[in-house]
């Protein structure tokens, strides 16, 4: 059972990427992480939304990326979703330094960024249908060990 939940969507234009980046940290608020818990939040939202708009929808402005947020108990759990092409290989795509896209100078590092800075990252996508990332965080209460 969720204590709150959220859900946004925007426009595949990059812009919206810092968008999404404060609507999830205003969110995640209510459980009063640390700026150090707030900024790894964000960092991995961040790299997600890119990925759609960058990936997803090949720089596309006319495609819709999904966020949906839910608070239960102390960790937060979101889904960035996209309705694009869809990754191929998973696996391969997870991989440090893998990018499909080195046309772009892109790091290949994207997912390697959302696992470290998470304490979960699940991804689903199947071709030409879109990709879903599902990204877990625990929020360390204060004064709990």
């Amino acid at each position: 059972m969720y204590d709150n939940k959220i859900s946004i969507e925007f426009l595949s234009k990059s812009e919206n990427e810092a968008f999404a980046r404060v609507a999830v940290s205003a969110f995640v608020a209510q459980l009063d992480p640390t700026i150090e818990e707030l900024t790894d939040i964000k960092t991995a939202v961040s790299e997600a939304v890119t990925n759609s708009i960058i990936h997803g929808y090949e720089n596309r402005e006319d495609g819709r990326v999904r966020i949906d947020a839910a608070l239960i108990d102390d960790e937060v759990e979101i889904i960035i979703s996209d309705f694009g092409v869809g990754i191929e290989n998973v696996e391969k795509a997870k991989e440090p330094l893998y990018t499909s896209r080195p046309d772009l100078e892109r790091s290949g590092m994207g997912f390697t960024v959302m696992e470290s800075f998470m304490d979960s990252l699940e991804v689903y996508s199947e071709k030409n249908k879109g990709t879903r990332v599902v990204i877990r965080k625990k929020i360390e209460v204060i004064g709990q060990v």
